[in-house]
């Protein structure tokens, strides 16, 4: 089995958390430039019935994929799976157990962004460089908030204890990108379903991001397949 590993190229934390004051929102805020991407679901903190979540985008370039192909370095659709990777980041706030996160294409173009701030969220894009929970890039508003993503395909990953890396076979929608049947913007990752919009908390899951200090730790699109010699021994058979 070989692997051939692509390390992302952008990657962004958008929030429609309540900051501190628990009265404003800071779905202006940016952490494009951050160690880590977060994804998160607060329930009733601020008021009975209030809800707050995390989300992360991350993106890959396809393009060398493709280049690669090309050039023999990894096979044909259909003798290559690519996985996407992420690995937990360990922190002294709750982690959450017992829940999925759903991967998603997005479905239009975003920025990174500069900041860094995922405590305070005080580093806010001002219709600037970098997405957030409202702007995908500078005055470009996402078609909803939190992000617009494809309906499929849809991929999930489930959490038992809370600290397991994310790993999933992402390799159809990975083929569509290649072929240009399907826009490269990205993958989504957040809470699915009722675990985002139901009325129990899942505060915080991390993972390093890009910006990590720990080259081997950042988030990876994994090629692999299987790149044996065979010779025709099978083929043999004994004559008189």
């Amino acid at each position: 089995m070989s692997i051939k590993r692509y390390i992302a190229t952008a990657d962004n934390t958008i929030t429609n958390a309540f900051k501190s004051d628990l009265d404003n929102r800071a779905t202006g805020s940016n952490a494009g430039a951050a160690d880590a991407v977060e994804v998160f679901s607060i329930y009733g903190q601020a008021t009975t019935g209030s809800a707050e979540a995390s989300r992360a985008l991350i993106q890959f370039d396809i393009s060398k994929i493709s280049t690669d192909r090309v050039a023999g370095l990894i096979p044909s659709a259909g003798s290559v799976s690519f996985y996407l990777k992420m690995f937990n980041m360990e922190h002294i706030e709750t982690t959450p157990k017992n829940f999925v996160l759903a991967i998603q294409a997005v479905s239009q173009s975003w920025e990174e962004g500069n900041g860094l701030d995922l405590d305070s969220r005080t580093d806010l894009t001002y219709n600037n460089i970098g997405s957030n929970w409202i702007k995908r890039s500078g005055n470009n508003s996402w078609a909803a908030q939190g992000g617009d993503f494809h309906a499929a395909p849809v991929f999930t990953a489930t959490f038992d204890k809370g600290t397991e890396d994310l790993e999933v076979n992402v390799t159809s929608l990975v083929e569509q990108w290649i072929a240009g049947t399907k826009s490269n913007y990205g993958f989504g990752i957040f809470l699915s379903g009722s675990y985002e919009s139901g009325t129990e908390s899942y505060y915080t899951k991390k993972f390093f991001a890009r910006s990590s200090e720990f080259f081997f730790k950042r988030p990876v699109l994994e090629a692999r397949f299987s790149d044996d010699i065979q010779d025709d021994r099978g083929d043999f058979y004994s004559s008189s």
